[in-house]
């Protein structure tokens, strides 16, 4: 039963972070298929980082809850800022770009992710 709901969690994540990522894609490079390919790319990847790192989390639990969703967000944004600098430069071929899309999407994520965190937290709690 937990496997389905780490797979729930990721599928709910997934869609709600590309949906960002595609959409400060197309903001950064002003190239609608840009932002596709990026965002795409960056689902694919980030379905398998996303899953590593629920699993990596499992059974870390701390005494406040809202301690683990800070720490939990800040890890996993590392990982996802880093992936989606790198696959954005792999399609747009801009540094500078790729590093504007990545800095973007720290601020935007960090936020959409917490929010995310909490309210699976609250539905589910081990």
């Amino acid at each position: 039963m937990e496997s389905k709901i780490y797979l729930y969690k990721t599928i709910s994540w997934r869609v709600l972070g590309t949906l960002d990522t595609l959409l400060l894609s197309w903001l950064i490079t002003g190239n609608l298929g840009a932002g596709l390919q990026i965002g795409i790319a960056d689902a694919l990847v980030k379905m398998v980082l996303y899953y590593t790192h629920e699993r990596l989390w499992h059974g870390h639990y701390l005494h406040r809850p809202d301690r683990r969703h800070i720490l939990k967000s800040i890890s996993w944004r590392i990982v996802g800022t880093i992936s989606t600098i790198i696959l954005a430069y792999m399609i747009w071929g801009e540094g500078w770009a790729s590093l504007q899309i990545g800095g973007a999407e720290t601020v935007t994520k960090m936020i959409l992710y917490y929010f995310h965190e909490k309210l699976w937290f609250r539905f589910y709690r081990r």
